[in-house]
């Protein structure tokens, strides 16, 4: 997971890289920088987490795997270049597979600090 994070924050970044440098697409284009970078660091420091608390609230803010997904859905809908559209799908893809293990692994480590 650590290489999955790492791996779709420079997707995102080299993605963003790609789009033209104008007004209609800067904020969004930073706004995904920022929160896709997060779900890479988040998850890195969550792995030296000092307790189970402290690793499930780093976990929660992998999530914003979510918020880079909203950006990256603005992105698609804004597009005018057709050859960006397969990337943009993928990464949608990978955001939300990354997504869903990050709320499972929250799921997990509540269960078991109950136990």
């Amino acid at each position: 997971m650590k290489a999955r994070t790492k791996k779709f924050t420079i997707d995102c970044a080299t993605l963003c890289a790609k789009f033209p440098n104008s007004r209609e697409f800067n904020v969004y284009i930073n706004q995904l920088i920022r929160c896709s970078s997060s779900v890479g660091a988040n998850y890195r420091a969550s792995q030296r987490a000092k307790s189970t608390a402290d690793f499930i609230n780093k976990l929660k803010i992998v999530e914003e795997a979510d918020e880079s997904n909203f950006f990256l859905e603005i992105l698609l809908e804004l597009n005018k270049i057709t050859e960006l559209k397969e990337a943009i799908e993928s990464l949608l893809k990978e955001g939300n597979e990354i997504l869903a293990i990050i709320v499972a692994s929250i799921k997990t480590a509540r269960n078991n600090q109950k136990k």
